[in-house]
């Protein structure tokens, strides 16, 4: 929430350079540590050095947090309506080249160079990034006009989430499909692990992660459709059947191939939300808006993510290794030592495939879909971008009063 008022607040580029800048220091500083404290003290869990260590590490990353929610604020300030779409797909390819680049990179890094290395590297990139993000220019002459400024404006994200009719539908039931996801987030690790040393699971996922290009490109070339809510929860369910049956055999193809699909898979479902927020929601709120529906979205999956960890290794794996479990479930997911996971990965997609199939049926999927494709209809097909800006108007939905970001000589003018 606190990420999204900066976003509304300031200027986008201005953000994203901040974001930049603090996870670059929180890096530094934890290299810093790394190099000062002796490696038994660093690992020793007693002692604060650990904990220093993993709160500032962590903090970098999540700062940088803040430049996604400025990233999706100015695909509405810069591309058309009827063109966001593709350019979330765009954004997703690109994200899904820096998650393959990364996932090779890491499992190499800690595994044959080690963490001073792999952080040494990780400041480099970042430092590069942040170079390379202050030779751009955002056109956006002004921010647009909002009389309420508070340091953490959750009152001004809940009204705009309300103003649209279905809008907290969604919400919602991406913070509960998030809640199912935590289950694979907790686990796809360990499960890979017992397939792969970690330097082959690094280049396992950075080969799968090529899913998420293919899927972004497609998305990119061809959109998501005339519903966007619609497609996304047809790729919820999709991704649902995918999460209960690619372990249904201890096999380290079906697993890996599982994983490309689902991450082909993953782009429209995070473009969809993407493009429903920037079409039906005025642009002067729209940080708020992405910051409290990240707010809840991103804290399911952590939350069943320590809850299914220890179900898994203290009473689901050893049940299926019982011969109990397996008399019961041996039909379904035949023999190996991953059998415990696998069968909370079956219950994980059903459930998926149980909500989206849900969803469908609500009259909140209905009044959002209709409030989209009203926003649709009404698109000008006038650039809405810089043109925008310079204009002072911003093209929303009938449901809400056009809003302005009024120049400095038009406002002083008014005064």
């Amino acid at each position: 929430m606190v990420f999204g008022t900066l976003v509304d607040h300031h200027r986008k580029h201005t953000v994203m350079v901040v974001s930049s800048i603090g996870t670059l220091a929180a890096f530094l500083l934890g290299g810093l540590l790394f190099l000062l404290v002796p490696g038994g003290s660093l690992l020793d869990l007693g002692q604060p050095w650990f904990w220093l260590f993993t709160v500032v590490i962590l903090a970098g990353a999540v700062v940088e947090q803040l430049r996604s929610v400025a990233l999706s604020t100015t695909v509405t300030l810069l591309v058309p309506g009827e063109r966001r779409a593709n350019a979330n797909g765009l954004v997703g390819t690109v994200q899904g080249l820096a998650f393959l680049v990364t996932s090779v990179f890491s499992g190499l890094a800690i595994g044959f160079l080690g963490m001073g290395w792999t952080i040494l590297i990780a400041v480099v990139l970042v430092t590069l990034s942040l170079v390379h993000l202050l030779t751009l220019r955002i056109p956006e002459p002004e921010i647009a006009h909002d009389p309420e400024r508070r340091a953490v404006d959750f009152r001004g994200g809940w009204r705009a989430i309300r103003a649209v009719p279905g809008l907290l539908a969604l919400i919602i039931f991406t913070t509960f499909n998030n809640l199912t996801g935590g289950v694979f987030m907790a686990l796809m690790d360990p499960y890979g692990l017992e397939l792969f040393s970690p330097q082959l699971w690094g280049i396992v996922l950075g080969v799968t992660s090529t899913g998420f290009l293919i899927g972004g490109a497609v998305i990119a070339k061809f959109g998501l459709g005339n519903n966007p809510i619609r497609t996304m929860l047809i790729m919820v369910m999709l991704t649902g059947a995918l999460g209960a049956l690619f372990t249904v055999r201890e096999n380290w193809l079906l697993y890996a191939g599982g994983i490309w699909i689902f991450m082909m898979l993953m782009p429209a479902v995070e473009a969809a939300e993407q493009t429903i927020i920037q079409r039906v929601v005025p642009f002067r709120t729209q940080g708020r808006v992405f910051g409290l529906a990240m707010t809840f979205e991103a804290g399911a999956a952590p939350i069943t993510s320590f809850l299914v960890a220890p179900i898994a290794e203290f009473f689901v794996i050893p049940y299926m290794q019982s011969d109990a479990g397996h008399d019961r479930w041996g039909w379904l997911l035949g023999e190996g030592t991953t059998r415990g996971i696998a069968l909370c990965f079956l219950v994980a997609g059903l459930v998926s495939i149980l909500l989206g199939a849900g969803a469908l049926l609500t009259k909140s999927y209905r009044v959002l879909s209709r409030q989209y494709a009203e926003v649709a209809a009404g698109d000008t097909g006038q650039t809405e971008g810089a043109a925008e800006a310079v204009t002072g108007i911003e093209p929303v939905s009938d449901a809400f009063p056009r809003e302005r970001l009024i120049p400095p000589t038009e406002r002083a003018a008014e005064d």
